[in-house]
């Protein structure tokens, strides 16, 4: 049942993408950091993902899942989340986004590197 939300909410990504554009996607996501994250210490600690999962449908994950979701976002190996690193996560569990995001990067750099050649 657990892994049922959380595929739901990766589906729902990139929808909300193309509903919300890049803005109102990167303001979602931080309004659910801001529903997760330890008022007192401004990031995402197991505690405050515990207390406050049920907001985002994650009620039924179990605490190894919770820590495990902890565990593969913090980047810096603080054990919590801050914002910017709870926003990477969300992506890199959106499969969809990120080949979006993988395809967009690659005719970024595709463009530059005509740019640059022409001069």
């Amino acid at each position: 049942m657990a892994g049922t939300k959380t595929n739901d909410f990766q589906d729902m990504l990139p929808m909300m993408a193309n509903k919300l554009g890049g803005d109102g996607l990167i303001r979602e996501l931080c309004n659910g950091f801001k529903l997760l994250m330890d008022k007192e210490r401004g990031v995402i600690t197991f505690e405050s993902l515990k207390k406050n999962s049920a907001l985002l449908g994650l009620q039924n994950l179990r605490d190894d899942e919770l820590m495990s979701m902890l565990k593969e976002g913090d980047l810096n190996g603080d054990g919590a989340l801050d914002q910017m690193e709870f926003c990477v996560l969300m992506f890199r569990l959106s499969p969809e986004l990120m080949e979006e995001s993988e395809d967009l990067l690659e005719i970024a750099l595709e463009q530059e590197f005509k740019t640059n050649s022409a001069r």
